[in-house]
């Protein structure tokens, strides 16, 4: 179809409808690559620098391994994690820490600055998330659920759950495009049973990839092998060597990352037989957002392609 421009009186409106026009075709480039199925691009959201190494970092690299984009946010920067550090200091090693995490994951990460233990759900902090979320341009945004333990937690949940409708509205944050469908959202595991219990809706086997999650989370030492050692009386049985703490971490997590494949084996029958499921050692667990985008099965293992295919 002949597209007609009209007559131009400046520059100044040349540049204009110049990048309208830019803007309407990465837009229909974007659609088309979806529609191809190519790189999916996932963003997960997590209060502090190791939220999301936790509880996401196995499928973040199974992603990573069929090619698709995977990007960690850290709402808060940490600064208050630690019995003898705070500040800047700690807040500067801990994105050090989630820096080669994701070196090891194959994937993005971003510290913002925003204190920890201090996370409100304002309307600036919202925006930002809202122009993060469009400029990955996210296919998937997987986020804490809001009744959490930790305040900043749940202050994190609300705020994406807050943009989650915003992201595809034109008008608000004009300056970064928007979304031309909303993203599918998530929830990660957790064992909080009030008001809600966690539901498993999608549950992916990791142990092809555990040795990646497991080593990705040996390097984040200010918080496994000091910190949460230090509040849970324990820190005397950590290594003092370094390579002896790295490994006193691994152990540590393998038990927890089990939990979930002995917690949701129907689950992982459901999508990998019962015969596969019953030899999975470890798995992640995600709950479909009731906001966002809502997949059918079909749409969940395209967005999800680990699992084998339906007889």
């Amino acid at each position: 179809m002949r597209r007609v421009i009209p007559k131009l009186k400046s520059w100044t409106n040349l540049l204009l409808v110049g990048g309208i026009l830019l803007f309407q075709l990465e837009i229909t480039m974007a659609a088309d690559k979806n529609e191809l199925g190519e790189a999916i691009h996932i963003m997960v959201i997590g209060a502090h620098p190791d939220d999301c190494e936790i509880k996401a970092s196995g499928v973040a690299a199974k992603w990573v391994e069929a090619g698709h984009k995977v990007k960690f946010v850290s709402v808060t920067n940490g600064d208050i994690g630690h019995y003898e550090s705070a500040g800047g200091p700690l807040a500067n090693r801990r994105a050090a820490e989630v820096k080669e995490a994701a070196r090891i994951l194959g994937i993005e990460t971003e510290v913002l600055d925003h204190h920890d233990g201090e996370l409100m759900p304002t309307l600036e902090i919202r925006k930002e998330l809202i122009r993060l979320i469009r400029d990955w341009k996210a296919d998937i945004v997987i986020t804490h659920r809001p009744n959490d333990y930790h305040p900043d937690h749940r202050y994190t949940s609300i705020l994406v759950q807050d943009g989650a409708y915003m992201v595809a509205v034109p008008f608000i944050c004009p300056d970064t495009p928007y979304l031309e469908e909303n993203p599918v959202y998530l929830y990660m595991w957790d064992h909080f049973q009030k008001p809600n219990p966690f539901q498993a809706d999608i549950v992916v086997s990791i142990d092809d990839v555990i040795e990646k999650k497991l080593e990705a989370l040996s390097v984040i030492e200010s918080q496994f092998a000091e910190w949460l050692p230090w509040i849970g009386k324990y820190l005397k049985e950590v290594p003092k060597d370094s390579e002896g703490a790295k490994q006193f971490v691994k152990d540590r997590f393998k038990p927890y990352v089990m939990r979930a494949a002995e917690t949701y084996r129907d689950q992982l029958s459901a999508r990998y037989g019962e015969d596969v499921a019953a030899t999975i050692q470890y798995a992640e667990a995600f709950e479909i957002c009731e906001y966002g985008r809502q997949p059918n099965e079909e749409e969940v293992r395209r967005l999800f392609p680990f699992f084998p295919e339906k007889e």
